[in-house]
């Protein structure tokens, strides 16, 4: 038996299929829920807690924490990132 494996891109949604402007925004927000998912963990809160200290609701929490960046806008998300004082830097390459 073999065993076919294809190298990813790097971008998983490009790997999925999504056009590539498409794939870049849904990994840019990936990866801010990523790290909003990282600091509740870090910060030991409940996803009420975590609400409460952004100023959303538990559900919001929630739609992060589940990884659904498809209901995510990448304002939101920094806006989330800064309050919880999660530096964001875009580093473009040409």
């Amino acid at each position: 038996m073999s065993i076919q494996v294809t190298e990813s891109s790097g971008n998983i949604f490009t790997d999925l299929g999504f056009e590539p402007h498409e794939a870049a925004v849904l990994l840019l927000r990936a990866e801010l829920a990523e790290a909003l998912h990282a600091w509740i963990e870090h910060e030991g809160l409940t996803q009420v807690a975590a609400g409460r200290r952004l100023g959303i609701s538990q559900p919001r929490i929630s739609e992060i924490v589940r990884g659904k960046v498809d209901l995510l806008s990448l304002d939101y998300l920094v806006g989330l990132c800064t309050k919880a004082g999660i530096t964001v830097q875009i580093h473009l390459a040409a």
